[in-house]
């Protein structure tokens, strides 16, 4: 928020003595006068602007006095951020981008998603908070992502600054084939291999992240809707990794298992809804969730997505201490400047254009 202060507001004890200086100054005082046998005749000339001006040069004066002491008080404007004590935990969102997210079984604001863009969705909300969603957003806490399909990649570190984070998640894309002039695809092998599912590998790299965070709690959330059938890592033994790097990971299976409608090209380059069948290792998630101690959730739908990030809002905080930041830029000068101008003046007016004799 924007802020102003005096840095030096020790200074301000000067206004009094300099206010009293100023009445001693410019003090009624008796002098002598030229003597006149009637001053009814000069009665009804008229007040020239320099007679005005004279009779406010006292009150310039002070003013200029004034403006001085406050340039000295150093006065500072700028932006201040303060984080108060509160609640903060270090988080990381594993997403999985693998083919099958592309299936179409969600629905946002009355028309069909795909569960990608639904998790998208709530993800932000849960980030930055939603009325409509009741999240209150996660304003103190670090959030990092990772994203997976046949391969595990950090995303974005674990940030305070949400805005960016949550656009790298709307910028996520599932892996889309490359065709040549003749309409075949380009590298199909290692395609195929992108859009696989390595669950364990993306749940390793998190906690590799987390490992080095400064946070009382840390906490992975995973979103997957399959089965893990590529990468290196054993999603359990991910998982006990976790549990003993003091990580609680949250497991949350996306759509529905069996039939459902699912995009594809067909020999013309066209997108066509097919139905197709897929798996989510609703075992698996469980006996993560279990090994990890955090809590499994099931999300079939926009509405139960939302929920899941719900308890899992309420579920997840921890303290933190309080920390400031500011940055200020001196105003002294469009003070003192123009008050030490103003005493310049008035002192040359005085003892030329308007000194009095004798």
């Amino acid at each position: 928020m924007d802020a102003i202060r005096l840095y030096s507001s020790f200074w301000l004890l000067l206004a009094p003595a300099a206010l009293y200086a100023l009445w001693w100054r410019f003090r009624p005082q008796r002098r002598a006068a030229a003597v006149f046998s009637s001053v009814t005749d000069l009665k009804g000339l008229p007040v020239t602007g320099a007679q005005r001006l004279r009779c406010r040069l006292p009150y310039f004066y002070g003013l200029g006095l004034c403006l001085v002491i406050a340039g000295l008080a150093r006065p500072q404007s700028g932006r201040a951020e303060a984080r108060i004590a509160g609640e903060g935990i270090a988080i990381e969102i594993v997403l999985d981008i693998s083919g099958s997210m592309d299936a179409l079984d969600f629905q946002l604001e009355g028309r069909d998603v795909s569960r990608l863009a639904a998790v998208k969705h709530v993800i932000a909300e849960f980030v930055q908070g939603s009325r409509a969603s009741g999240l209150s957003g996660r304003p103190d806490d670090l959030v990092g992502l990772v994203a997976f399909g046949g391969f595990a990649d950090s995303k974005c570190p674990l940030t305070l600054d949400h805005g960016a984070l949550v656009d790298i998640v709307r910028g996520l894309e599932i892996p889309r084939p490359v065709r040549d002039r003749q309409g075949r695809v380009i590298n199909a092998e290692a395609l195929q291999e992108e859009l696989a599912t390595a669950i364990g590998d993306g749940v390793a790299v998190a906690v590799d992240r987390l490992r080095g965070a400064k946070a009382k709690s840390k906490v992975i959330v995973l979103l997957t809707d399959g089965d893990n059938n590529a990468g290196v890592v054993d999603p359990r033994e991910a998982a006990r990794i976790a549990a003993e790097s003091a990580i609680r990971l949250y497991t949350i299976g996306i759509g529905r298992s069996g039939t459902v409608p699912f995009p594809q090209e067909d020999e013309f380059g066209n997108r066509v809804l097919v139905p197709a069948q897929f798996r989510i290792d609703l075992d698996l998630l469980r006996d993560m969730a279990q090994t990890g101690r955090g809590r499994y959730f099931h999300a079939a739908d926009s509405e139960g997505l939302a929920q899941v990030y719900t308890e899992i809002d309420k579920l997840e905080k921890s303290k933190f201490e309080e920390t400031k930041y500011s940055e200020y830029t001196e105003l002294f000068r469009w003070f003192a400047v123009p008050g030490l101008a103003l005493i310049l003046v008035v002192g040359v007016l005085t003892e030329t254009r308007f000194r009095s004799l004798p």
